[in-house]
């Protein structure tokens, strides 16, 4: 199936309210534009270095995401740009992303990011930890946290699929009873999203199920 195929299957699985975020690391130009004139609008890239290459060379109107661990050096790179930093997991680059927003002059959308797979080699916050970082940047006037963010491990086993992303939907219903700001929810990546929708995810990650397989030459 072609790209645009794959996008368009992939947007009659899930509600309209979700937004997909097409994951195009390490994906030509070429490939970007044909999502691009299928539609799709929002892209998410995990390098630095190449989504300001990719922001520089392709339409003005595309919506960018960072969805990789972002490094407190790099935030200036992206900040005059970037529409949604995905995994915020410390105060140190809270103050970051806040400092560049201020040289900006202008608020960076940020989800936290909250471990809830397993696996030690993923990135993220305990849920107290991502609830402190919530309250203390409420104080910061240069960045929002709009939402949270959470990867699954990576398993067959859907029960504990299941409870891992219920887990973050409870956190997420129970902060944004107070915090009506709070409006995304992302998780789900290509082979998990069925499950991560039902579950309420509200901000989807694909890339394989649009691209084909990673080149990771």
């Amino acid at each position: 199936m072609s790209i645009a195929a794959n996008i368009e299957k992939i947007k009659s699985e899930i509600p309209e309210t979700a937004t997909l975020v097409a994951v195009s690391k390490t994906k030509p130009n070429e490939a970007i534009l044909e999502a691009y004139n299928a539609g799709q609008r929002v892209f998410g890239e995990n390098k630095v270095q190449e989504l300001v290459q990719k922001q520089e060379d392709l339409p003005k109107d595309i919506e960018w995401h960072l969805i990789g661990h972002l490094q407190s050096n790099k935030v200036k790179y992206i900040a005059p740009f970037v529409h949604l930093i995905h995994a915020v997991d410390s105060f140190k680059l809270l103050l970051e992303i806040n400092k560049q927003g201020k040289k900006n002059n202008r608020i960076i959308n940020c989800l936290l990011q909250v471990k809830i797979a397993q696996e030690e080699s993923k990135f993220g916050l305990d849920f107290d930890e991502a609830e402190f970082l919530f309250n203390e940047a409420k104080n910061l006037g240069f960045l929002h946290i709009v939402g949270f963010m959470g990867m699954a491990t990576f398993t067959d086993d859907q029960a504990q699929l299941k409870n891992e992303f219920t887990s973050l939907s409870n956190f997420f219903k129970q902060q944004k009873s107070t915090n009506p700001q709070l409006k995304i929810l992302s998780m789900g990546m290509s082979g998990d999203y069925h499950m991560a929708i039902e579950q309420g995810s509200t901000m989807i990650r694909v890339g394989s199920t649009i691209f084909g397989e990673r080149n990771y030459n």
